[in-house]
């Protein structure tokens, strides 16, 4: 697919790994890092689109190589561009798309709980009903432990609650679908009715499991593959449920097997758009499903550094995005091998960071009361506008 994919103004051009395809030259670089324009690099270019952009962009043409080109844009710009783009509709979404990373979301509405999108970072508490997760692993097996945990994550502030019967730690075995049933279903019976105003996700990606969980009541479905089973699709639309997207290469089995990738934000958007159209063409809206980049699921430690980096650029999805960074391994190497209960602060700092530096519109956690605190200093600090009686 094509792209185009805005660079924020962070002080990192020149080691900017795109910059790298377009072959521009160190006078030319020194443009893009005058930010008096917003800029774009656009990827997945042929030599038709290529040529299409260049002379529908003008004098905004940076320079570009190959499948790469970068240019300067302006909202009114891009709009004067796609009126002209008939012919290339492939290109012209693209550069739509730069539009729609600052366009407000539509709201959710999931268990009667509304969702503005942009008001701030909503929290979602882990609930593990697994003999075998990576960090809390048989700690809630039964429904009254599981029923206890959830009740104190949402007393500690969790706006909505995932439970998960299946683990999908790096070399995690499945378990079959009758087993995780068993294991997820009554914990959701018992919370619809303990908890009947907090909205329930399954963390899953078998259809029966989906099925039995929505008609229990749960109001979204979070699936690591990504929405790939047309089944479990009509069963969300059928229960006008919500859903997650996640990107990851390989299996849980496999994942963590030397993961590469030539253009890795490329690949995820790519990955997750293709969800997003698989959702729509099952009837659930593009606003009802959050995606997720996919922490820790075939990506070494840099790339998982980097998608936190660059995760603004997931806002060309037009969906809002869930981050789950809470305990992962690659804070085990940042912290100097601690164990998972002890990654509790090294988790709320990336919560934080992924809400005021790249707009995660909600975050995955185990530790929700820690978390809570870091990312509503870190919504305060984005949201924040007394610049003074001047700027008013």
């Amino acid at each position: 697919m094509i792209w185009a994919r805005p660079l924020s103004l962070d002080g990192a051009y020149e080691a900017h790994p795109l910059l790298a395809r377009t072959g521009l030259s160190s006078n030319e670089r020194g443009l893009v890092a005058g930010g008096l324009e917003r800029v774009a690099v656009v990827t997945g270019l042929d030599e038709r689109s290529r040529e299409a952009l260049a002379d529908v962009v003008d004098a905004a043409w940076i320079g570009g190589t190959r499948d790469t080109a970068i240019i300067r844009y302006s909202r009114a710009s891009v709009q004067g561009w796609c009126a002209q783009l008939g012919e290339q509709p492939a290109l012209k979404e693209a550069l739509a798309r730069l539009e729609v990373a600052v366009v407000p979301l539509q709201a959710a509405e999931w268990g009667g709980k509304r969702f503005e999108w942009g008001s701030r970072t909503y929290v979602m508490g882990v609930v593990n009903v697994t003999p075998d997760s990576f960090s809390d692993g048989g700690e809630f097996l039964s429904p009254d432990a599981a029923a206890a945990h959830a009740d104190g994550l949402v007393k500690a502030g969790a706006d909505l609650l995932d439970i998960g019967g299946q683990s999908t730690r790096p070399g995690a075995k499945a378990v079959s679908e009758g087993e995780e049933v068993e294991r997820v279903l009554p914990v959701v019976e018992r919370l619809r009715k303990a908890l009947p105003d907090v909205p329930l996700s399954i963390d899953t990606s078998r259809v029966a499991v989906a099925k039995a969980a929505l008609a229990a009541g749960v109001a979204v479905v979070n699936d690591v593959t990504g929405l790939t089973d047309d089944l479990l699709l009509a069963e969300v639309a059928k229960a006008k449920a919500g859903a997650c997207a996640m990107h990851m290469q390989g299996t849980p089995e496999t994942m963590q097997q030397a993961p590469s990738y030539a253009d890795l934000v490329g690949e995820v958007l790519d990955f997750l758009e293709a969800a997003l159209r698989r959702a729509e063409a099952a009837g659930v809206s593009r606003h009802a499903v959050l995606v997720d980049p996919g922490i820790g699921f075939g990506k070494s430690v840099g790339h998982n550094l980097y998608l936190l980096r660059r995760l603004g650029e997931l806002r060309l999805l037009g969906a809002p995005v869930l981050v789950g960074t809470s305990r992962k391994a690659f804070l085990r190497t940042l912290t100097g091998g601690k164990a998972p209960a002890e990654r509790v602060v090294a988790s709320a700092t990336s919560a934080a960071i992924a809400a005021v530096c790249r707009g995660a519109d909600m975050v995955r956690v185990h530790d929700v009361a820690e978390t809570r605190d870091a990312v509503a200093v870190a919504d305060a600090v984005r949201l924040a506008r007394e610049g003074g009686s001047l700027l008013e």
